[in-house]
């Protein structure tokens, strides 16, 4: 197993993220397989177990640390979040905190994430009525949580405005990374950002929920005739391996052959060399089949309703690629008055555009976009209900 070494931790470079574990014929936890995989992983090196409170509506939390409890504390890393981005009337961070350290069965947290720290939740975040950052510093203090982070969906601006805000003290973040969202999603910037910054990186998303597991049969072809012995997911976990700031990557493994092939692919570096990167950097292009913005910001400085239109750009490839809430509710926290709906189809980007790139076109698509997905109110709302009934049963 490679280890990387965190303020005189070491963790196994590889996580198992409990958000996607698998289910039985009535779609509830598979239990017995959960704790066979966490057997095998225990077995073969991993320590680090990632967990969130909306996960499986909290019932991650608990399967987790049923599952857990049962192996000496020392033994492992668990790791946690406040759900400060979901929709709730009341964030009092120590009804969250005291919830979670009772349902995973612990006295405390090796690591405690703000959970998703976007456009939208940072205010939460900072609202001084929730007292949210102060609180977890003193838990931190009173050694409930061993190290403080946060987890982003956000831009970099919003990255750097959690960090100033926590002066300092958030010692880690969880970010989406992968070869796709290196250019899509603005990974690489993140990276380099939080890099530059002195924080370690920690992965989500590695294959994409599951986009870059299973490629097409001509891609795979390519990807095995260079290593035959390698899975194509095992392809973009090299890639991160790469990167040196990478301290954590965290699989959502469902399955039992997904933690071996893994823990396979986890047990030794295999450098990339230059061809294998760019046919991964060719592969992520085809992917995309994306509006080709450069972010050269001309329509910007020409739209008379001053619309982020790059901005806009990005989040439509994304939808395009992969539909999820999580590049939708970027959109959902704008004002009213920056929304792809503002746009008034004038024209004039297009006509600055060095791309040609048909503008007004894209803005009109992209709310039809949305409304394929639920909100996250509604997301959210759906969450908390199902958490309501399982605190009843």
């Amino acid at each position: 197993m490679i280890y990387k070494n965190f303020k005189e931790k070491t963790l196994s470079l590889l996580g198992f993220g409990t958000m996607r574990l698998p289910l039985d014929a009535n779609g509830k936890i598979d239990e017995k397989q959960v704790e066979e995989m966490v057997q095998y992983a225990v077995d073969n090196g991993v320590n680090y177990f990632d967990t969130a409170y909306p996960y499986h509506d909290g019932e991650s939390e608990r399967v987790i640390g049923r599952i857990l409890s049962k192996y000496p504390r020392e033994k492992f890393f668990l790791a946690d979040k406040f759900p400060g981005h979901q929709i709730f009337d009341d964030y009092t961070p120590e009804r969250f905190f005291e919830e979670q350290l009772e349902r995973c069965q612990v006295e405390y947290f090796d690591f405690y994430l703000l959970h998703n720290v976007y456009e939208k939740s940072i205010h939460t975040y900072k609202d001084s009525k929730w007292n949210i950052v102060d609180y977890f510093l003193e838990q931190k203090r009173n050694g409930r949580i061993k190290h403080l982070g946060f987890s982003s969906h956000g831009s970099v601006d919003i990255l750097k405005e959690i960090i100033e805000y926590c002066h300092g003290e958030l010692e880690f973040c969880l970010i989406q990374l992968n070869y796709l969202d290196w250019t899509l999603q603005g990974a690489k910037e993140k990276y380099e950002m939080l890099t530059e910054m002195g924080i370690p990186v920690w992965v989500m998303e590695p294959v994409r929920g599951g986009k870059l597991a299973k490629l097409s049969p001509e891609r795979e072809a390519m990807l095995r005739a260079r290593r035959p012995e390698e899975s194509t997911p095992a392809w973009a976990f090299r890639f991160l391996q790469e990167l040196p700031n990478v301290h954590m990557v965290l699989s959502g493994m469902s399955a039992m052959e997904h933690m071996q092939d893994n823990v396979k692919t986890f047990g030794e570096y295999r450098t990339l060399n230059e061809e294998e990167r760019q046919l991964l950097f060719e592969i992520a292009e085809e992917l995309k089949d994306s509006v080709p913005c450069t972010n050269c910001k001309y329509c910007v400085s020409g739209c008379p309703k001053g619309i982020d239109i790059p901005l806009l750009i990005q989040i439509y490839n994304e939808l395009k690629v992969v539909p999820t809430v999580n590049a939708s509710m970027r959109i959902e926290a704008m004002e009213e008055a920056k929304k792809p709906q503002a746009c008034i189809s004038c024209g004039k980007c297009t006509r600055v555009c060095p791309q040609g790139i048909e503008i007004p076109g894209i803005m009109k698509e992209l709310p039809i976009l949305m409304k394929t997905l639920p909100t996250w109110e509604e997301v959210s709302r759906l969450r908390e209900e199902a958490q309501e009934k399982n605190r009843k049963k």
